[in-house]
């Protein structure tokens, strides 16, 4: 296991697996500045790992209260700290967000603010019953980024994210799934995690990341193949993983897909 900032913050990587946990139980694992600074080199560690997998999640019960707020008199003092503070939190969130492998949220108890932006940034979202989910700048006077409000409507669409960020209301995990705020809401968090991240790892990882990217690209605008995705698709058909697939079904047996 590896720490980051002075142990809030830690990556353990466990085979096809890596874990990526917010631990100040403390303070319902409120991101502070240096978690926040943190966040790119946490990332970047497990982009370099053998995982094919990484799981963002929160010790002592809470994912993650949103932003420390006993800072914000210290990082809010003048508008260049201000933008600092931004520009942190916003590094954060892209790390997650940016990452080629795929991306799950293991959602227990307090996911708020800063706690949800990050959520939203993992590819798919899993949450215990007992989770609470809000994003509250219009609690706070504050206005929200539109990268986050992006990945916030991308998720439940415009009218729902109206909704949502107008009020700053706590939503309940069974309301999160019926908006697709969550992807599924489970008694036993860990144990489906570990099935789901699972599933994806033994999946050909040429095609998630590549299936990934893809719909990066449609959530950005792209309604049609280019060059490069076209040129994707014949580089994959002469991969190692294709071969290993197309051997497998035909054997009728399961694939043991060879690339990393």
């Amino acid at each position: 296991m590896t720490a980051f900032a002075e142990g809030a913050l830690t990556l353990a990587i466990d085979g096809d697996v890596a874990t990526l946990a917010f631990d100040r139980p403390a303070k319902r694992n409120a991101i502070t500045l240096a978690m926040w600074r943190a966040l790119p080199e946490a990332c970047a560690a497990f982009a370099v790992s053998d995982a094919k997998v990484l799981v963002v999640t929160g010790r002592g019960g809470h994912f993650a209260a949103g932003a420390d707020i006993s800072e914000f008199e210290a990082v809010y003092a003048t508008p260049e700290s201000a933008a600092d503070y931004n520009a942190a939190i916003a590094a954060g969130v892209a790390a997650i967000a940016e990452q080629e492998k795929p991306v799950l949220a293991a959602i227990e108890g307090a996911c708020v603010g800063g706690g949800l932006a990050i959520a939203l940034a993992c590819d798919l979202r899993i949450a215990a019953a007992d989770a609470r989910l809000a994003i509250t700048p219009a609690k706070l006077g504050l206005t929200y980024s539109l990268e986050d409000t992006k990945r916030l409507v991308d998720a439940v669409g415009a009218s729902a994210a109206r909704d949502i960020l107008f009020t700053g209301r706590l939503l309940s995990a069974d309301e999160a799934v019926r908006l697709r705020l969550v992807d599924a809401v489970e008694d036993d968090i860990p144990a489906a995690v570990t099935t789901k991240a699972a599933e994806i790892a033994a999946a050909s990882q040429r095609s998630v990341r590549a299936i990934k990217a893809t719909i990066r690209a449609i959530l950005g605008g792209a309604v049609k193949d280019d060059a490069a995705t076209r040129a994707a698709f014949v580089a994959s058909v002469s991969g190692p993983d294709f071969i290993e697939g197309r051997s497998a079904f035909l054997e009728k047996r399961k694939p043991e897909f060879p690339e990393r």
